[in-house]
């Protein structure tokens, strides 16, 4: 049986946005630095390189923090979806 992992995800939408605010809450949590996944992209869609990467990393049971659901994307309804 697999012991449950935790995860975080970061997304800024901007270059000239800083990703250090939600870093620092992650680890706060405790998430380790190596299963922090970071995108600096927009919110459009979920066609994100490191999000793709932590989709396909994650199994049942996994915790996944972000620092508020709008990081996950604009789309409120593709979210939820998601």
């Amino acid at each position: 049986m697999n012991m449950a992992a935790t995860y975080g995800y970061i997304r800024v939408s901007s270059k000239d946005q800083n990703e250090q605010r939600q870093l620092h809450k992650m680890m706060d949590r405790g998430v380790e630095a190596r299963r922090i996944f970071v995108d600096r992209a927009s919110g459009k869609n979920f066609e994100r390189p490191q999000y793709q990467l932590l989709r396909k990393v994650l199994n049942e049971g996994d915790i996944v923090y972000m620092d508020a659901l709008d990081r996950m994307g604009r789309n409120y309804d593709e979210v939820i979806a998601e």
